[in-house]
This record gives C-alpha cells, structure tokens and sequence, in this order.
C-alpha cells in the first residue's frame, strides 16, 4: 500500500490556499473563528501577522506568507489589509482576491485617499483620533460600537484598549499595481459598517469589478459572522478551482 504524500490533498478537498490578512488596529487574532471553521472544511489556511508600520512591510509580511502556502493562494483581506492585497496579489502564486469590508485602491491610489471621501446620509466614518508621533488609533471609548457593535462587549473593550497603532506611513503610502486588474475579485459588504461607509465599499467593488455579497454586519464580520465569513471565502474560492 503506497503511503499518502504529506501536504497532499484528498480526492474532493479544497484546490487552494486561503492567506487571511487582518486591517489596521488590530492583529491576526480577529480571524480566529472564520480560520477554524475553513480548516474544518479541509482549507490550507494561513494568518498574516503584519505591523501595519508601512504598507510596503507588509505587503512583505504577505508575500512570505504566500510563498509558504501549500496551494495556489485565494488572498484575503479586511479594511486595511484591502490595500495589502491589492499590492501582494500580484504574486504569481495568488489566484484571487476576497475584501472583507475592505478598502480597494487602484494604482497611485491610499488608503488615505480613499477615506477621504464623503459618506452618505446616515452612514458614519471612523472615529479615528488626531495622529500622535505619526500613528492613529480609533478612539477607544467609541471603538466598541464604530469597529463591532455587533460583538460582545467584553471583547470589543478589550480590543479597545488592545489596539495595534496604525501609522500614517501605511495609510498614506500608494499602490504601484492592482492585482484585482488582471485577477477575479470578491467582496463582502458589511452593511452596517460604522468604519468604511457602505456605500464606499459598494463603490470601491464595482470598480474593481467584483462579484459582490452582502451582509448585515458591522465592520468586524469576520468575528460577529464567522460562518457567513468562512462561507463567503469559502464560495470564492470554489470559483477558482
């Protein structure tokens, strides 16, 4: 009887990889339960850990990720980590995009730029506070409801107080190519997102041309909505099988 080749995959498994690529003010930690739930279904399933000091760092911080995925790669990115993507998807090993309540730059684009725009009527941007020593935090006393009014308060307190400062480094630099030009993309609005106006999210997919899902969530999906999250990936990644 000939032995299985370790890493190989079983007849019916998932064809990819999924590289999970966390936002601004927070760590990988927030994709627990939606990284649990993929590996469940058989997925390849990485976290990147990436110190949001300059978009370029981290989009490093993907790449070695990326490399190390068993399978060809469906890239995954939350807010922030939208623009990530959207530079490190050029990596010839990614095969797709998925945002997340992301951000979606074009070349020459920031994220900074981005949120410069207005939001609609009764929709709301992020309470982000003045920048001390080049970096920004989410006030902390709005952050429960602005980044997850949907999960449980003890957590979000904690995630208040826990915060990852995010430098205006990373959130002023530009991209120089967007892999979602030339690679299929998907996105999943949060709905009720007090972070990323919903419209932007809206308008930020169609112009990336992706196929677009929605969900009736606040910015922090992937953890008030793990399942529908996983599902989502999950369905994007059977498009490229």
């Amino acid at each position: 009887m000939t032995a299985p080749v370790p890493g190989a995959q079983t007849a019916g498994a998932p064809t990819h990889s999924v590289v999970l690529v966390h936002g601004a003010f927070v760590d990988g930690s927030g994709w627990q339960q939606v990284h649990s739930r993929l590996v469940a279904r058989g997925f390849d399933v990485l976290v990147v850990q990436h110190p949001t000091v300059t978009l370029d760092g981290d989009v490093c911080a993907t790449m070695r990720v990326i490399e190390a995925a068993r399978h060809p790669v469906l890239l995954v990115g939350h807010s922030y980590g939208g623009a990530v993507i959207t530079q490190a998807g050029n990596h010839p090993k990614v095969e797709g995009l998925a945002y997340i309540a992301a951000f979606v730059p074009d070349a020459g684009e920031s994220v900074a730029q981005l949120n410069d725009a207005p939001a609609e009527k009764g929709e709301n941007k992020a309470p982000v506070l003045p920048p001390q020593d080049g970096y920004l935090i989410v006030d902390p006393v709005q952050f429960p409801d602005a980044f997850a009014a949907d999960v449980d308060p003890r957590t979000t307190r904690f995630m208040a107080s826990a915060q990852l400062p995010w430098s205006l480094d990373a959130a002023t630099a530009t991209i120089s190519q967007a892999a979602w030009k030339t690679k299929p993309s998907f996105y999943l609005v949060a709905s009720a997102d007090k972070m990323v106006p919903p419209s932007a999210q809206r308008r930020m997919a169609r112009r990336a041309g992706a196929a677009l899902t929605e969900i009736d969530s606040s910015h922090a999906a992937m953890m008030s909505h793990p399942t529908k999250v996983a599902d989502f990936i999950a369905a994007a990644a059977a498009t490229l099988a």
